[in-house]
C-alpha cells in the first residue's frame, strides 16, 4: 500500500509554506466543510479532510504558481496522486485544467470559495457566530455583489451543479462543516479576533 499522510503531516507542510492566520483559517474551515461532506457521503473523512487542508499549500509563498507548486511540493513528499489530483481539481480552469469529476474532488471545488462568504457574513454579525447564522442570511449577502467581493460565486454555483445540490443546500452544509471548528475558527462568538 502506497503512503497515506496523516493530517500531522499535512498541517507541518501546511504550516512550512504558510505563515498567514488568515490562510491557516481558510484551510481549516476547508478541512472541517470536507470532513463533514466525507461523514455525509460515508467516505473516509480523514482523507477528505487532510485534503481540504492542503489545497491552498502553495498560496502564500506562490500565487502565481498556485496548484503548480502544490503539485510539486506533494510529489516531493511522496503523497498519493489520488490526492494530488484531488487538490489540482479546485483550481479548474482558474490555474489547472485538471476537472473535478470524483464527489471528493466536487466537494472541494464548491466549498473553497464558500468558506470565504460564510465566513466574512459571520463576521459582519453583532454576534459574531458562525452558530446563529443562517441559509437565508448568506443567501442575502450572495446577491450583494459589494459583499465579499472576491469571492466568485459562479465557482460556487458550478460546484453546487456538479454535486446535484441547490445552493441554499450547499450554504447549509457548509455552514454545519464550519461550525465544527467554530472556535478555531474564530467564528464562535466567544473568541477575540
Amino acid at each position: 500500500m502506497s503512503y497515506i499522510p496523516t493530517r500531522e503531516e499535512a498541517l507541518e507542510l501546511f504550516k512550512a509554506y504558510n505563515k498567514s492566520d488568515s490562510l491557516y483559517r481558510h484551510g481549516l474551515a476547508v478541512e472541517a466543510v470536507m470532513k463533514h461532506f466525507a461523514k455525509k457521503y460515508n467516505e473516509d473523512e480523514e482523507k477528505w479532510g487532510t485534503i481540504g487542508l492542503v489545497h491552498d499549500l502553495d498560496y502564500e509563498m506562490y500565487p502565481d504558481e498556485h496548484c503548480i507548486k502544490t503539485e510539486e511540493i506533494l510529489k516531493d513528499a511522496g503523497w498519493p496522486d489520488e490526492y494530488i489530483r484531488a487538490v489540482l481539481s479546485h483550481g479548474w480552469e482558474i490555474c489547472t485544467d485538471v476537472e473535478p469529476l470524483e464527489t471528493m474532488e466536487k466537494v472541494l471545488y464548491a466549498c473553497d470559495e464558500l468558506t470565504g462568504l460564510v465566513t466574512t457574513a459571520v463576521l459582519v454579525r453583532p454576534d459574531k457566530s458562525i452558530h446563529s447564522l443562517t441559509v437565508k442570511s448568506v443567501k442575502k449577502r450572495w446577491k450583494d455583489k459589494r459583499f465579499a467581493a472576491k469571492v466568485d460565486r459562479s465557482i460556487i454555483s458550478r460546484g453546487a451543479d456538479m454535486l446535484g445540490m441547490e445552493i441554499p443546500e450547499l450554504i447549509e452544509e457548509t455552514i454545519k462543516g464550519m461550525q465544527n471548528v467554530a472556535v478555531e475558527l474564530g467564528l464562535d462568538g466567544l473568541t477575540a479576533n
